[in-house]
């Protein structure tokens, strides 16, 4: 059976998309910030890298990472930015989050 490029580019596409998903979720702590958010909680990046008992620099980074990926969102208010779950992120990332 030979698969034609659009079938075979698709699949590749897709285990590339799902790689990225699971080093994504893979660690620890972003999936606690994930959980810590959801149900429509806001929260500031010092509040967060203290419930998780991390550096700012850390949570940072784990933040820009979930929300490059459009997993979390942020809105600045009062001097600070709150992160919040993207209640539109990907479905795939969706799908992922909904087995933890």
């Amino acid at each position: 059976m030979e698969l034609s490029y659009d079938v075979l580019y698709d699949t590749i596409f897709n285990m590339k998309r799902w790689t990225v998903i699971f080093r994504v979720l893979a660690n620890i702590n972003r999936l606690k910030i994930i959980k810590m958010l959801s149900g429509s909680h806001k929260m500031s990046v010092g509040e967060i890298a203290d419930d998780l008992n991390i550096s700012l620099k850390a949570t940072s980074n784990h933040l820009a990472i979930l929300k490059n990926l459009d997993v979390l969102e942020s809105q600045g208010a009062e001097g600070h930015v709150f992160y919040f779950v993207n209640s539109k992120m990907p479905k795939d990332f969706q799908e992922a989050i909904n087995l933890m």
